[in-house]
């Protein structure tokens, strides 16, 4: 049996590969190592994989997660998953290799994340080969769901929402700005926590156009400081996956199609085109 695993910041999803073929899907938080530890990603792997989950016959495990972009952060990972999977062949890739391989199988292309965080690459058909660095979220992550998150908590902080959008948010949320100024500097994994707002922005009805503005906006700087630096960007078609590239799709294709590239695929998440590649177009590579 095998795993195959995309892992966002904020959350993961896992497939196992049974030996007559079955795929068994579950979830389980994100665990990105710039926040999340090895004690604390062992200690939650434990108390949230399934119970029936019968690791030791895990042959391999294929974790493709956000923030393994280098050695020191894979290596990580990749201790607190061999703590959880002792009988087991680990292999940590980057969550950006997996949104490529999902998106494009062994075509090259452009690649890109807009999830809680936002990643863009460039895709040879096996490997990443160039990445302009997204500055995580406190200096860029541009388009994503954290991005889309600060924009809205800076208007309420300032006193720029509209009022109807502030009355509504104060009703979902019963923040003062203190509250917010105080997780946000000072509680772990305030990526998270400004991303959750991506949602309220999504949802909120009161005003259409100021939510669809907060996020063309964001999509707007997302190609501005990304996307059109990668040289003859607009030869490739514009494939994206995550959340907030799916839920926002319609004003994305629209900043798209205004930077001049072809929308391509657009996929809430990666697990079952990345399972498809480990079984079929490249078995066991990472």
């Amino acid at each position: 049996m095998i795993i195959i695993a995309d892992g966002g910041s904020t959350k993961t999803n896992w497939c196992l590969v049974t030996e007559e073929g079955k795929k068994v899907y579950f979830n389980t938080e994100g665990y990105n190592p710039y926040f999340a530890p090895k004690e604390y990603i062992i200690q939650s792997l434990k108390e949230s994989l399934p119970t029936d989950l019968e690791k030791d016959n895990i042959t391999e495990v294929n974790y493709y997660g956000a923030g393994c972009s280098t050695s020191e952060m894979r290596k990580i990972v990749e201790e607190a998953m061999q703590v959880v999977f002792s009988k087991s062949k680990v292999n940590i890739g980057h969550d950006l290799l997996a949104a490529a391989r999902a998106l494009l199988g062994n075509n090259e292309g452009f690649a890109a994340i807009l999830g809680t965080g936002t990643n863009t690459c460039i895709y040879d058909g096996k490997d990443v080969v160039n990445n302009i660095d997204s500055g995580a979220y406190i200096l860029g992550d541009e388009g994503s769901g954290c991005y889309i998150g600060k924009k809205l908590l800076v208007d309420y902080l300032r006193g720029y929402m509209p009022e109807a959008v502030r009355k509504a948010f104060w009703e979902e949320f019963k923040l003062t700005p203190d509250d917010i100024n105080e997780i946000v500097y000072t509680q772990p994994r305030a990526n998270r926590f400004c991303a959750s707002f991506s949602k309220f922005v999504y949802d909120n009805n009161v005003n259409i156009e100021y939510s669809r503005n907060l996020v063309r906006t964001s999509f707007e700087d997302f190609f501005k400081n990304l996307v059109t630096h990668y040289p003859d960007y607009q030869k490739y078609t514009f494939n994206c996956i995550g959340s907030v590239g799916y839920n926002f799709r319609n004003v994305l294709e629209e900043v798209c199609t205004e930077n001049g590239m072809t929308v391509g695929n657009i996929i809430r998440s990666p697990i079952d085109n990345l399972v498809k590649y480990h079984l079929e177009l490249a078995p066991s590579s990472l």
